[in-house]
């Protein structure tokens, strides 16, 4: 008696082209929404003009500079770091030496004010005076800024990553990098409060992210 051989197939089962059009389509929506954010703040700056045609009061950092990995240390906790773990919230720079002069007190206050003045979204913010020698901060200024993270970083290694304007020096300016780690703006040499916050408010209603 013959014996019927078994002409079914084996392996793994054909796919429907149909669900992997479906699932392309998912991947690539997710990827969407969760760029959205970061995308949407990039877009208000670099291809249309806020407010009836007027643009960004800060200089638009280009191309894109990230956190450097560069080890600084705090001065709180005395524990040391490298920038780049600093990426997640919008980050108002200030870098001065210790013994923070007439512009870098204004500078901190300006920085602390701005922030309060965002309202509920202030904790999307945080300022941080990088500190660029090893001497002591005067008592005074130390308890007039809490809330200000102090960090103490090599100033040839800053100098290297942040930008100047016009011949001025790294220590007359106010930097903001968004919460991707990347340097986004640097703020002109006695810069305008209300005209910071302006930028500073833009960005956070238009972005998600931080």
């Amino acid at each position: 008696m013959s014996t019927e051989v078994n002409s079914g197939r084996t392996g793994s089962p054909a796919i429907d082209p149909a669900q992997q059009r479906r699932a392309r389509r998912m991947l690539i929506l997710l990827f969407v929404v969760c760029a959205a954010p970061a995308v949407a703040a990039y877009l208000m700056y670099y291809v249309f003009k806020p407010q009836g045609g007027t643009s960004a009061y800060g200089k638009l950092i280009e191309p894109q500079r990230p956190l450097p990995a560069l080890v600084v240390r705090d001065d709180e906790t005395g524990q040391t770091l490298p920038m780049s773990s600093l990426k997640g919230k919008w980050l108002m720079i200030s870098a001065d030496t210790a013994a923070c002069d007439e512009n870098c007190v204004s500078k901190l206050f300006y920085m602390r004010q701005i922030r309060v003045l965002q309202g509920n979204e202030r904790t999307r913010v945080e300022t941080l005076w990088l500190v660029t020698d090893a001497a002591a901060v005067p008592q005074k200024i130390d308890s007039a800024y809490p809330d200000t993270r102090r960090l103490r970083v090599d100033p040839a290694a800053l100098a290297a990553w942040l930008p100047t304007q016009d011949g001025s020096q790294v220590s007359d300016h106010i930097y903001l990098v968004d919460p991707l780690g990347n340097l986004m703006m640097a703020f002109p040499k006695h810069a305008d409060p209300s005209k910071i916050k302006r930028d500073l408010s833009r960005l956070l209603k238009w972005s998600g992210t931080g």
